[in-house]
């Protein structure tokens, strides 16, 4: 990969703490989620305090929050706002024909790392994307969120000016990677000011919009450390 990109700072056994958990916890929330909490409370207690204290902090609210409203604010804040969306190249490319080719780039990297998604899931979900760096390629997996720094910040700043309970997550993923560079600055400063691209077309062979990142996962091999359901919908 890109051999100019920072090192991680974090250890690979937090790094993959961290991806695993807030792939789960950014994920439709269910009764499924709910039972992993405690799992994950001691998950995050293996963090440095900043790391753990995002993890608990949306923990707190899960736990404290009827499940009926968790579902429906989750619903309002990731799917009726452009700038909340978790598919990330959605932030680049908007529905354009560029986006295709951007999922197209993320399913070979799959690939090439032995994995295969169902054809009903888009590869660039951010709960898919965390889900393959923690348990199959952390190395291949942070290059894939860098490619897409500029979004990252951007969903993590909408959340934020939101007062979303998700904010923390967001704000967990972007410290396990090196800091902004004037460059992705500037990306996210026009990305806010200008939005995603608009232009409507198909993205067969990735084009399901109804894709929900609360499907019942299925288990592949690698999994790492955590004893959580691995990435989703994955043949290995």
């Amino acid at each position: 990969m890109n051999g100019r990109r920072p090192a991680a700072t974090l250890p690979a056994d937090q790094l993959t703490i961290v991806w695993q958990s807030v792939s789960l916890l950014l994920d439709y929330p269910d009764e499924a989620l709910l039972a992993r909490a405690d799992l994950l409370r001691s998950a995050a207690d293996r963090l440095p305090p900043a790391l753990g204290g995002s993890l608990r902090a949306f923990l707190d609210h899960l736990e404290s929050t009827p499940l009926p409203q968790l579902q429906a604010d989750y619903v309002e804040t990731f799917d009726t706002r452009r700038r909340c969306t978790l598919f990330l190249t959605y932030f680049a490319h908007g529905d354009t024909r560029k986006r295709g080719m951007a999922l197209l780039r993320f399913k070979q990297s799959y690939l090439r790392a032995g994995v295969e998604l169902d054809d009903e899931e888009l590869p660039d979900h951010l709960c898919v994307v965390l889900e393959f760096a923690a348990t199959v390629d952390q190395e291949v997996g942070r290059d894939l969120m860098l490619d897409h720094r500029a979004g990252l910040e951007l969903l993590r700043l909408s959340l934020r000016d939101r007062g979303s309970p998700w904010a923390p997550l967001l704000d967990a993923v972007t410290a396990t990677l090196p800091p902004l560079r004037g460059d992705e600055r500037d990306a996210v400063r026009r990305l806010a000011a200008e939005g995603p691209p608009e232009e409507e077309v198909g993205l067969a062979p990735f084009a399901n919009p109804g894709f929900s990142p609360g499907a019942p996962p299925e288990t592949a091999a690698g999994s790492i450390s955590l004893p959580m359901p691995s990435f989703p919908g994955a043949r290995a």
